[in-house]
């Protein structure tokens, strides 16, 4: 019997899978200010960052102890099928091809919009259609070709900010750009104390900061095509929590040391401000340039998801069987186009509808979002009952304190979900996006998607030797 993953190659080596997790922890939202969360919490909210990106940590501990154990192409949608059922594997991969489709076509229309920076007599579609054409047929390559542009694209940001580091702690130390007089870092509680607005501001701030962590999760899927995904998923999840320390953090005490922090957004990026303090004259464009970059790579690392939950749903019969078929070079051709032509309608519906319409579409990826990192937490829960203490202790990638991780981080996406409640801005996203489960839970059965007992055929996903050891029960 074939596996679900004949058709795919794993082409990604260690060094890009690294740099990926890497670039996918780093939004535009760092280089444009991070300035509504900073307003709430003031310099708080690098504790904001630090109790988000630990919980990022425990969820993809959740997911890696899962992917090491059977690294395939739909990762946590194929999971979810496996450990909770059809329907929760349905849903989990239609919501996530749906979150990143909303979020590339945010990434394209900001590319856009940087364009016109420089080319402002250029209509903005034709950048936009020019970033759809360029990243898909990147994605439409083998997939290391993919894996090799976000190397790059990565490295980009991560040596922009490592600058950015630098340059400042020299201000901050020794007076670099100003006229040798060392800042210090005063600026952290000399405006209202290092929480100006208490307790309420970090957790008011924690909803803002989460979804800069979305796509983390995305090294899941490139485990199905990962070289060696027993050593590269685990040496890049391990990483997250120190990532983000340094460039998430470390970014924003050097800002936050340089800058009053009621200060900063509103008079420009603290990136271009820094790097002009330095006496890089060019700072603005520069910093243009490592934006541009973000917002292609996340439109890259898009399509490449998009692609390949589509991909994984055909397998699972939750799609059109035609998405399951793969080129010569293992690149599952069909899926993607399904999914950058969504993008171009989706480009399309950008500039024609007004502003508040696609609020609500967007709102159902930040639904979206907490759906999947707690379909995560609950799959691992699940999946860890199906195994025997013995074969627990011999996993090759064990999630720490379990199964407390994986309870507080549910419990703490349940106050994300009520932090969303609370604004207006966000509360829509909880009418939305129930509504959106609801009517893909209809298409589910008026479509006759639920499987069909089978008892002389092995299920797509798993090798001859049916039933696989760590087989949900009931399921043997």
């Amino acid at each position: 019997m074939k596996t679900s993953e004949q058709g795919l190659h794993r082409g990604l080596g260690e060094r890009q899978i690294r740099l990926m997790a890497l670039g996918a922890a780093i939004g535009v939202g760092l280089f444009l200010g991070s300035g509504n969360a900073i307003k709430m919490a003031g310099p708080g909210i690098m504790l904001s960052y630090i109790i988000g990106g630990a919980v990022i940590f425990m969820i993809m501990r959740a997911l890696g102890e899962m992917a090491v154990h059977n690294p395939v192409a739909g990762s946590f949608s194929r999971y979810a099928q496996d450990y909770l059922g059809p329907l929760q594997g349905y849903l989990t991969g239609w919501n996530y091809w749906f979150l990143w489709l909303v979020t590339c076509v945010a990434e394209i229309t900001a590319v856009a919009i940087y364009m016109g920076i420089w080319f402002p007599d250029v209509p903005r579609w034709i950048w936009a259609l020019a970033a759809l054409g360029s990243m898909g047929a990147v994605n439409l390559l083998a997939v290391k070709a993919y894996g090799e542009f976000e190397f790059w694209f990565a490295l980009i940001k991560v040596v922009t900010i490592i600058l950015m580091i630098i340059g400042g702690t020299g201000m901050i130390v020794f007076g670099l750009g100003n006229d040798g007089v060392a800042i210090g870092i005063s600026n952290l509680w000399t405006h209202g104390g290092f929480f100006p607005n208490g307790a309420q501001g970090v957790l008011m701030s924690l909803q803002m900061v989460m979804f800069a962590y979305l796509g983390v999760e995305m090294i899941g899927l490139t485990a199905g095509e990962a070289a060696n995904p027993k050593k590269s998923i685990p040496d890049a999840i391990n990483s997250v929590f120190w990532r983000i320390l340094i460039f998430y953090v470390g970014a924003l005490f050097v800002i936050l040391s340089i800058y009053p922090w009621n200060e900063i957004g509103t008079t420009g990026s603290p990136f271009v401000m820094t790097f002009e303090r330095l006496g890089i004259k060019t700072a603005a464009g520069i910093i243009n340039f490592v934006v541009l970059t973000a917002a292609l790579s996340s439109c890259n690392g898009g399509i490449f998801s998009t692609g390949r939950m589509l991909y994984n749903l055909a397998q699972q019969g939750q799609a059109p069987k035609a998405f399951a078929q793969t080129t010569a070079s293992g690149v599952p051709r069909r899926a993607i186009l399904v999914s950058v032509v969504a993008l171009l309608l989706g480009v399309l519906l950008n500039y024609m509808v007004p502003e508040k319409v696609f609020i609500w579409v967007t709102s159902i990826s930040t639904f979206g979002a907490v759906w999947t990192w707690g379909v995560i937490l609950v799959t691992q829960l699940q999946f860890r009952k199906t195994l025997t203490p013995l074969e627990i202790k011999n996993l090759a990638f064990r999630m720490p304190f379990a199964p407390y991780g994986s309870w507080i981080s549910l419990a703490f996406l349940a106050l994300v979900i009520g932090l969303m409640a609370y604004f207006p801005d966000t509360r829509i996203a909880l009418m939305v996006g129930p509504a959106w489960l609801v009517l893909l839970t209809v298409l589910y059965y008026v479509l006759g998607l639920a499987p069909k007992e089978r008892h002389d055929d092995v299920p797509q996903g798993y090798e001859a030797g049916w039933p696989p050891a760590d087989a949900p029960h009931g399921k043997k």
